[in-house]
């Protein structure tokens, strides 16, 4: 279905609709008190539209007054080694890369502040993070001293922060008005032309070839392929020094620098709009069936008697929940983050439990909702020697 949108990422009237979801939480990594309050919590509507001039993928019924990142936003994924041994390992390369020893680090939406503490850490840097989730004394750092959080979103007011790094890690998604925000911050950055700027953003060629709606939620507003992320970058007066893709492929990485005009260099690892568009159209084609099984999947484990519990109570799982209409299907879901504990998630109502409550309710069926963290998963349920059917969505 054609549309009259136009594209936040290049400004073209481009925008064709092919993916639409009713009531689903305005958020999904709010942790509420109590069960009423969850199943208040405001819904909203997604609306997949594709540009076709850019490849460029958005919710055009987004309502940006709906959000509201605050201290109860919890995305804090440290407490999983299988995560901290990508984030460390990028860390790493980017302080040998660009030689990141005794230099300023600037992060922009730095969440609870861990990977800033650990390029501090690592390369005995200075680091100013901001986000308006930030909490303050979670960090727990020898380089406290060297670091400064600003609990805020951030915005032209904060231009006078710079970094030989500016970093920005799982935010852009979150920002309707990508091509706006991109530009204030190459407005910040001004001629200072060694500036490494890194972004990390979901990637959303996976999403769609693998079906996974689960990964479709409202605070993503903007979704991106490895295409339709360079351009964006370089019509905002940046050249690209690498694009490429981590986590199990999950993730797209971007490494730039700033430029005095428009850079033209198209990287190796773009696709261009037109084959994003078959990716489009295969997930519109294909997106109902894949709903139909895990519906019919979930309904046939209930019918049977079977305990289903889901390990991780994040966005994914809180999407696949409210997107399928779950309810009494899953019994539990548990989460290894503690801050999470004893909260429930929104619009489901589900209170988030720790790990050990399946010591007791011996679980026929875990669902994980993220395949990279199977692994790990698998080994704790065998210390509390469980041995349930693990799926991985």
């Amino acid at each position: 279905m054609s549309s009259d949108y136009v594209c936040q990422n290049c400004g073209a009237q481009a925008i064709s609709t092919f993916y639409e979801v009713e009531n689903v939480p305005v958020h999904t990594c709010v942790m509420l008190s109590t069960r009423q309050e969850a199943l208040r919590f405001p819904k909203g509507k997604i609306v997949l539209g594709f540009c076709k001039d850019c490849g460029f993928i958005s919710n055009v019924a987004f309502d940006s007054s709906a959000v509201n990142y605050s201290s109860i936003y919890e995305d804090q994924q440290c407490f999983s080694s299988t995560f901290n041994v990508f984030a460390e390992g990028l860390a790493k390369r980017l302080i040998e890369k660009y030689n990141l020893l005794d230099k300023k680090i600037l992060e922009i939406g730095c969440g609870k502040g861990d990977f800033l503490t650990l390029l501090c850490e690592l390369g005995n840097n200075r680091g100013v993070g901001i986000d308006p989730a930030y909490i303050k004394k979670r960090i727990n750092s020898k380089s406290l001293d060297r670091l400064t959080f600003i609990q805020d979103y951030y915005s032209d007011r904060y231009a006078n922060y710079h970094g030989d790094l500016v970093c920005c890690r799982h935010t852009l998604e979150h920002i309707p008005n990508t091509a706006v925000f991109l530009s204030g911050v190459r407005r910040a950055i001004g001629n200072r032309l060694d500036t490494v700027v890194f972004f990390e953003v979901p990637d959303v060629t996976r999403v769609l070839r693998e079906l996974a709606f689960w990964d479709i939620y409202y605070e993503h507003c903007s979704y991106f392929s490895q295409g339709s992320l360079a351009r964006l970058f370089r019509s905002c007066q940046f050249d690209i020094i690498d694009l490429s893709k981590d986590f199990d492929d999950q993730y797209i990485l971007i490494e730039a620098k700033p430029v005095s005009r428009k850079a033209e260099k198209v990287h190796e690892q773009e696709e261009s709009a037109k084959e994003m568009a078959k990716d489009v159209k295969y997930f519109a084609t294909h997106c109902r069936e894949k709903l139909d099984q895990w519906k019919n999947r979930l309904n046939e484990l209930y019918a049977d008697g079977r305990r289903v519990v889901v390990w991780g109570s994040g966005s994914k799982c809180v999407s696949f929940m409210s997107t399928l209409g779950v309810r009494d299907e899953i019994e539990y879901v548990v989460d290894i983050n503690p801050f999470r504990h004893g909260k429930y998630l929104p619009g489901i109502g589900k209170k988030v439990m720790s790990p050990e409550i399946l010591r007791k309710y011996k679980p026929d069926v875990v669902i994980v909702m993220n395949r990279i963290y199977k692994n790990e998963i698998c080994q704790m349920l065998d210390d509390m020697g469980l041995a349930p059917e693990v799926i991985s969505v």
